[in-house]
């Protein structure tokens, strides 16, 4: 089983433009269109299905939230941060 992190460890661990609140990581992203929208989240599909964690993705219009946590062990583990780390890079390739 998937270690859970501490609160300092998660927050610690937190990556820029995330905010966490108890066990879920969270980033809310505004894309300059629809297609851009869904083209991250294409992306970020490809990623989490290699990783087998996949995040909740909320998508209104523009606006991506991403959700993570890894529900299995009931808090926010390694993985979390790791596939944050991919959708900071996706979205930074921009």
């Amino acid at each position: 089983m998937t270690e859970i992190l501490s609160d300092d460890e998660a927050d610690r661990a937190l990556l820029h433009g995330w905010v966490r609140t108890g066990k879920v990581i969270r980033r809310e992203v505004e894309l300059p269109s629809f297609p851009k929208a869904i083209e991250v989240v294409d992306r970020v599909a490809v990623l989490a299905e290699a990783a087998d964690h996949h995040p909740d993705i909320d998508i209104r219009w523009r606006t991506l939230t991403f959700h993570l946590s890894t529900h299995s062990a009931g808090g926010l583990t390694e993985k979390d941060f790791a596939l944050a780390k991919q959708i900071n890079e996706t979205l930074d390739g921009l």
